[in-house]
């Protein structure tokens, strides 16, 4: 059956895709982050201006771990059942709670 093997090859694709992307953010977040430390490190007066962005970009990248953790998981029990139980819109129904 060529189709679900095609759709086999575009839910593997769009997975590894949304994890490239989430490992890409969270990389740029860790940059940005290492600056700020830099930054609020230097004295008491950019820690009260800048502190609250700091806890900000922590946010973000807590929920880029979540993010990635569930689609860890998701490919994990995808890979592990043959039958289709497991679809994007999964995928998608995790990342809308994520960010809802």
């Amino acid at each position: 059956s060529g189709m679900k093997e095609n759709f086999e090859l575009d839910y593997k694709k769009g997975l590894e895709n949304a994890i490239q992307n989430i490992e890409s953010d969270r990389a740029a977040i860790s940059v940005v982050l290492t600056d700020v430390m830099i930054y609020l490190k230097k004295n008491e007066e950019n820690h009260k201006g800048a502190g609250h962005i700091a806890a900000k970009y922590f946010e973000a990248l807590q929920r880029s771990n979540d993010q990635l953790i569930k689609l860890l998981v998701l490919q994990e029990k995808r890979e592990g059942k043959e039958d289709d139980s497991l679809s994007p819109d999964d995928l998608y129904d995790l990342i809308e709670k994520e960010e809802g």
